[in-house]
């Protein structure tokens, strides 16, 4: 089976499941009974404690023999999480199991994003087909997990996670390249990876420059991931209209990456930040109108600038200003600025937020990612980062 192929399946697997998780938690905790800051709260525990638990799993998952190893692990903890947040109730006991669960599903993505690049630098194919086979397979479930949803009930979300999260275990293990950790031996402080790679990392300002200006930009995504459809429901669309919603923009994100390669080369990834901050600033403002349907769809087509430019840039930016070493940290630390730290802090607000004014708390996200947008032109100025 051709690597881009058997990449792409791993990035299914693990893309269904977040397609029932990103818009559906938020209502199955409210049909639970919590109230939206509350919802917020519980949301927000993963990413604010992901400052913590991604390098502490960075240095555990790099002493490992092979990199699939970890990611496999942290799949199988995924599902068992999922499976105790089905028979529990009340605020402690869901927001703890919503920590570990959430806390170990973070750091997926990161740990298979840097096995896709290194093969895809080594074999020559763009690392957007394999992501981008994740990004339609979500779609599929997306749509799929809203009509559910809509003709059954939410509950039907959190069994679609669990049987995901099995699945992401079961195709790390078997479908995903065997490529080398580096072990303990790198992992100590002669190796130049470790507790000191990561030191290196987070003493580097034009890193945490790169990461955090990628990390508040991704971070405006906060409202719309955790009140969205929320927002939506508020205005009177149904839950199947959510769903074919974040399709939309899941759909042009796939179109981005699987066509649009020859584009993002061109304009490099200091340019794709720039262009999804602006973006950003625009689809948030436009959000916080409420906007009917027939507007929707078009500001839903942004994600490809909002996210998925970001992402991109993010993780090429991560990965220029880290070496072999340290690839699992820097990754690691990125996805724990845009998806954790600065998330949380977001999602943390945005509770209130939508308790007080609603669909009006885009606004702060508008903020987010205009702050985002002034670091990006700060990396205009750095030498290392020329294109």
């Amino acid at each position: 089976m051709p690597t881009t192929l058997r990449l792409g399946l791993v990035y299914a697997a693990l893309y269904v499941g977040s397609a029932a998780s990103t818009p559906f938690m938020p209502v199955w905790l409210s049909e639970k009974g919590l109230t939206g800051a509350q919802v917020g709260l519980v949301l927000s525990l993963p990413m604010l404690f992901q400052i913590l638990t991604s390098p502490a799993l960075a240095l555990w998952a790099d002493r490992f023999r092979l990199r699939r190893t970890p990611i496999a692990w942290l799949a199988v903890g995924t599902c068992a999480a999922y499976l105790a947040l089905a028979g529990l109730d009340g605020l402690p006991a869901l927001a703890l199991a919503w920590l570990l669960a959430a806390s170990l599903f973070l750091a997926l993505p990161p740990l298979i994003d840097v096995i896709a690049l290194s093969r895809a630098q080594a074999e020559g194919f763009n690392y957007g087909l394999p992501r981008g086979l994740g990004s339609a397979a979500y779609i599929g479930a997306a749509i799929a997990t809203g009509a559910l949803v809509t003709a059954v009930s939410v509950d039907v979300a959190l069994a679609w996670m669990i049987f995901a999260a099995g699945l992401t275990a079961v195709c790390a293990r078997f479908l995903l390249p065997v490529d080398p950790a580096p072990g303990p031996a790198a992992a100590g402080r002669g190796g130049g990876g470790g507790l000191e790679g990561l030191k290196t990392l987070v003493r580097d300002p034009v890193f945490l420059l790169a990461v955090g200006s990628a990390g508040l930009i991704q971070s405006a995504h906060a409202f719309y991931y955790a009140f969205s459809a929320l927002a939506w429901k508020a205005q009177g669309l149904p839950e199947n209209l959510t769903g074919l919603l974040w399709g939309v923009g899941v759909a042009v994100e796939v179109a981005f990456l699987w066509f649009g390669a020859r584009v993002q080369r061109r304009l490099g990834p200091r340019n794709l930040l720039i262009i999804g901050g602006v973006a950003g600033v625009l689809r948030w403002s436009l959000l916080a109108l409420s906007p009917p349907l027939w507007a929707l769809v078009p500001l839903q087509a942004l994600h490809a600038l909002t996210y998925s430019a970001v992402f991109l840039a993010s993780i090429q930016l991560a990965a220029r200003l880290s070496g072999p070493q340290t690839a699992s940290a820097a990754q690691l630390v990125n996805a724990a600025l845009q998806g954790g730290i600065l998330s949380g802090l977001a999602t943390l607000a945005s509770g209130p937020l939508f308790d007080a004014v609603g669909a009006h708390g885009y606004l702060a996200m508008t903020g987010m990612a205009a702050a985002g947008l002034v670091g990006a032109v700060g990396l205009y100025r750095v030498r290392r980062l020329q294109d």
